[in-house]
């Protein structure tokens, strides 16, 4: 009876040990990290914190041939007994003491667990007797499945290396369950001595246990003809020093998120795509040293998933006088213009300009500030498709500052654009690379225009499913016109050609050159991918060989080259309805965009040189896409006939003699458009003027009514003028008209100050601080007007 009891109380006391919550057993140990790519190679293996190479794996993440190895060579009644072996100790006593061969312990497993976790030391009876007591305490808290794990994750395998997750990668570069029998079999003996049987370098101590291991196999498992030529062959086995260190910046990055904790990480890393990006980045830049260029960083991501296939975030990660550790891919650079595709997709979502809209390449003021072109020169007039492909700055800061809501500020606010200053802080410099951001956020911004105008986050590892946090921040039909309009974008080898399209299938993309000449950009989209380019100096310091068109595109184009190459195309689907743009004739196909439109994009022919629709006398048209009830769609006015009297050249008087007029088309640009024209050597014929003969304006075909009112230009829009005294510098009136304007005639407060001829400047010497009202007709009745105010310097 007392024996039942006292059993019962034993069984209850066991029962509430093991069913009390206990700390996992290798939480006690700092674990490493493995990171690998995405089809399952290692990129890196990190050192615990305790300076130890320790990746826990799971007992069913092991190789079924390792536990039975293992437990055949340390522990074959593992399962059964209570954590001590009661005969191996006897029979190693035996051998030990009174035989005196070979000293043999007897340990069990949970044994040797115990001297591990608890530092026993077992070479004497005392310690050998803690040892057994602390083996049965394993035993009473833990289950054997437990125990085994721990085991394999603790054991020493030589050196700083513990547990079978570290030594299958480090000396065989497989995880622990795809270790072979011959690699399973060397790396069951060698906890028996660690520090003689470690693998590599031809260890014959190694080899021989190995094989007297394989014998033991055989007597207790089935072997097949292949097990022993298999074994037979010398051991291939590796050390620490060739551990891979793959896509360091990548890895890097996810190290320093998992901040010391011990796991396995797929990243989304194709380690194909990174070694290519790696090499070609790194030949291009020794190539490009004798221009100062010591630097580069490049990101492949996929747009489908938006999955980084490759990163690099310097040239040399090794190289210190590069300061090589930095992640380029992460830091804050000024883009420059590589931001103008969403410039121009918020402007064509707001209804302010479609592809073939014609803008003002010239000298203007916005405000108090007059932003300049790269090249310093000024074009004309220009379509928005060849203005975003030849990143004029002008028409960009005009689209710009016409934006409503959202502001281009706004864009970039809601697109996750992180460490933003405040928009009085940027000016106009804002549409001028002015916000600097990251490449990773400028691959994510390109990513939205590759999945029609939603916004997904970057994915760096296969665990991690982003799709949920797709947001949308542009719509389907401007992503749609936006990349149509930079597929257009010739490669850098080609002059500018507006329909160049890019062998093998289109690239939209675009380059961008920092103020300063410290960042060249090239960024675009490809197939299924995003690719960015960068080229510059981590210490900043300006260069004038960093333009993105000269530097960035060329590596740009050959990455894009050696991925096809690597991975051919089976044939993009092509639109066969694609836009044409200036000098294209009419019966030929773009054929650059690989997608259909949207339904809410349509195709529209407009006059080649206004952008508008083509009146009767438009002499060259082309097709380009709009949005019906949202883009700006007028009548052309540029091309106008008139009636020419044939004695004096210029324009009749109504009712015409039919006797002496004939008819003429005439373009009527604007005064500073025609002042550029005549810069550039390519004078534009100015219409006659009205005979003086008419009376009440009366001319051909009401041509003058159809005119537009003249633009002041100077003074500027809202800007106070200081007046210092009486005598201060005059200001200085001028204002851009129709081509036909002979004479404008200036006003303040309704009061008359002065005539001047087209293009000529009126200075105005106002005598008082205050507000005036600025009024200026020309000699057709067309007016505009302006409110100037002029502040004491004392105020």
């Amino acid at each position: 009876m007392r024996v039942a009891v006292l059993l019962c109380v034993l069984a209850s006391v066991l029962a509430v040990v093991r069913l009390w919550p206990q700390e996992p057993i290798l939480a006690r140990y700092p674990a490493s990290l493995a990171l690998y790519s995405a089809n399952g190679e290692l990129l890196r293996l990190t050192i615990a914190a305790d300076g130890a190479y320790r990746l826990p794996v799971k007992l069913a993440d092991v190789s079924p041939r390792f536990i039975d190895a293992v437990l055949l060579h340390e522990d074959r009644h593992f399962w059964i007994h209570p954590g001590v072996n009661v005969w191996a100790l006897a029979r190693g006593a035996v051998r030990t003491f009174v035989i005196r061969d070979r000293r043999l312990g007897g340990s069990t497993i949970t044994m040797q667990l115990a001297r591990k976790l608890y530092g026993v030391d077992s070479n004497r009876i005392p310690g050998k007797l803690l040892q057994i007591a602390r083996a049965v305490q394993l035993e009473a808290q833990y289950s054997k499945h437990d125990i085994l794990e721990a085991y394999f994750n603790l054991a020493p395998y030589g050196g700083n290396v513990q547990g079978i997750g570290a030594a299958s990668l480090i000396y065989f570069h497989k995880r622990a369950h795809d270790l072979a029998l011959p690699e399973a079999l060397a790396l069951a003996v060698v906890p028996q001595n660690p520090s003689r049987r470690v693998p590599g370098s031809n260890n014959t101590l190694l080899e021989a246990a190995r094989q007297l291991m394989f014998a033991e196999w055989r007597a207790a498992h089935r072997v097949t003809p292949s097990d022993t030529s298999m074994v037979a062959l010398p051991l291939q086995a590796y050390t620490g020093r060739d551990l891979p260190f793959r896509a360091p910046h990548a890895t890097q990055a996810l190290i320093d998120v998992a901040r010391g904790a011990g796991a396995e990480i797929t990243t989304t890393v194709d380690l194909r795509l990174q070694r290519l990006l790696e090499s070609q980045l790194h030949s291009y830049v020794e190539r490009q040293r004798r221009f100062g260029i010591t630097n580069a960083s490049a990101m492949l991501v996929d747009s489908r998933d938006m999955h980084v296939l490759a990163s690099v975030g310097s040239a040399n990660f090794f190289d210190s006088a590069i300061a090589g550790q930095v992640d380029g891919t992460r830091a804050k650079r000024s883009p420059g213009s590589t931001l103008k595709p969403f410039i121009y997709a918020l402007a064509i979502e707001q209804g302010l300009v479609h592809p073939m809209t014609v803008l003002k390449d010239t000298p203007q003021a916005f405000g108090a500030v007059s932003p300049e072109n790269f090249d310093g020169e000024f074009t004309g007039p220009i379509t928005v498709q060849d203005a975003l492909i030849r990143s004029r700055n002008i028409p960009a800061v005009y689209v710009g500052m016409k934006l409503n809501r959202p502001s281009f500020y706004d864009f970039l606010k809601t697109a996750g654009v992180s460490r933003l200053a405040s928009t009085d802080q940027y000016g106009l410099a804002i549409y001028l690379g002015g916000a600097e951001l990251t490449m990773r956020e400028l691959v994510t911004l390109y990513g939205a225009l590759a999945n029609n105008g939603e916004l997904r986050p970057l994915v760096d590892r296969l665990d991690v499913d982003a799709s949920a946090a797709a947001a949308r921040v542009l719509t389907r039909e401007s992503t749609f016109i936006v990349l149509d309009m930079l597929a257009h974008n010739p490669r850098p080898a080609q002059a500018f050609m507006s329909g160049a399209v890019v062998d093998n299938g289109p690239v939209h993309w675009k380059t961008g050159t920092s103020t300063g000449f410290r960042d060249a950009w090239a960024v675009g989209i490809f197939d299924h991918y995003v690719l960015a380019v960068w080229l510059g100096n981590f210490d900043n310091h300006p260069n004038p060989a960093l333009v993105g068109v000269q530097v960035a595109a060329p590596l740009f184009f050959q990455m894009i080259d050696a991925v096809r190459a690597t991975a051919p195309r089976r044939g993009a689907q092509r639109s066969t309805d694609s836009p044409q743009t200036a000098g294209t004739p009419n019966n030929e196909r773009d054929d650059v965009d690989r997608r259909a439109p949207p339904s809410g994009v349509r195709r529209i022919e407009v006059c080649a040189d206004s952008g508008d629709l083509p009146n009767q006398w438009c002499p060259r048209r082309v097709r380009t896409w709009y949005l019906p009830g949202v883009s700006p769609i007028r009548i052309s006015t540029l091309h106008r006939q008139l009636m020419i009297d044939t004695r004096t050249g210029k324009q009749a008087c109504a009712p015409f003699d039919p006797l002496f007029v004939r008819a003429e088309v005439h373009e009527f640009w604007s005064s500073d458009m025609l002042d550029l024209f005549a810069r550039a050597g390519m004078p534009r014929r100015v219409p006659p003027p009205l005979d003086s003969r008419c009376t009440n304006g009366a001319a051909a075909g009401a041509a003058l009514a159809a005119g537009r009112d003249p633009e002041i230009t100077s003074p500027l829009n809202g800007v106070s003028y200081v007046m210092r005294d009486i005598a201060a510098a005059p200001i200085p009136l001028r204002a851009t008209t129709e081509a036909d304007v002979g004479e404008l005639f200036w006003f303040v407060d309704g009061a008359f100050i002065g005539r001047t001829k087209r293009g000529v400047t009126l200075e105005w010497q106002p005598n008082r601080p205050g507000k005036f009202f600025l009024r200026v007709v020309d000699d057709s009745g067309r007016a505009a007007g302006r409110e100037v105010r002029l502040v004491s310097g004392d105020t």
